[in-house]
């Protein structure tokens, strides 16, 4: 791996590329690390992860040559500190609907790690109709090194299931705003993100997505799928 952090992969325009083990396994990070990935990620606001299993697994991260973004389940100030204190790499927080709420997180953000906050990640997630009507209010905010959209809770926030179906694609209007939003973002000159599957990655990167975000479930499940094809008689 790349000894670049990830500010400077993503200032030089390249793509970096963040897995979700979606289970507690510091091995499991390692491992994705050391097939490819730039970063893992954490997730402690749909996922289970502890302070504990930030801690040991961004660490297997960094072991392995790359980095642990961590989601905290919140915006409080006691929550992205421990994040940051328990040793992830950058935070990716949710529900940045304002321009206010931004400032807000990016003085916590600084306040948890004064020393050290240029060398760390942060991430802001667009994920709602409100943060879309706000988006150039909330681009002017300084601090935020990527705007990542999400388009999960997009959906639901434009009325639609938040959950997509194996080898289905979302609805249209959710697809054109995911678009949009990504342009809006790289037209600002600012760096954008989101959560991308196999059939859609080269499309979403053309439209400025360079925080590529990806589970590691359809791996096991391409690969398992795949075996038992060939295995068939």
């Amino acid at each position: 791996m790349s000894t670049s952090s990830l500010k400077e992969r993503l200032a030089r325009g390249d793509s970096v590329l963040m897995v979700n083990p979606n289970h507690i396994s510091p091995t499991l990070c390692e491992k994705l690390v050391r097939s490819g990935a730039d970063s893992v990620f954490i997730d402690c606001e749909h996922g289970l992860a502890s302070f504990e299993d930030i801690h040991h697994m961004a660490k297997a991260a960094r072991y392995a040559g790359g980095f642990g973004i961590v989601r905290p389940q919140n915006q409080e100030r006691s929550t992205i500190t421990r994040c940051l204190n328990a040793g992830a790499d950058g935070v990716m927080v949710p529900l940045i609907h304002t321009a206010e709420i931004a400032r807000q997180v990016v003085h916590t953000f600084r306040y948890a790690c004064p020393d050290d906050h240029a060398t760390r990640l942060l991430v802001g997630m667009v994920e709602s109709v409100e943060a879309v009507q706000n988006l150039d209010e909330i681009l002017a905010v300084e601090g935020i090194d990527v705007f990542f959209v999400g388009p999960g809770d997009l959906s639901q926030s434009m009325g639609y299931s938040p959950a997509v179906a194996a080898g289905q694609r979302r609805p249209p209007p959710v697809l054109d705003c995911v678009d949009q939003t990504l342009q809006r973002i790289r037209a600002a000159g600012k760096v954008a993100g989101t959560l991308v599957v196999r059939h859609d990655v080269a499309h979403l990167v053309s439209v400025g997505a360079q925080l590529l975000y990806y589970h590691a479930d359809p791996f096991v499940a391409e690969g398992v799928g795949a075996m038992r094809q060939l295995s068939a008689r």
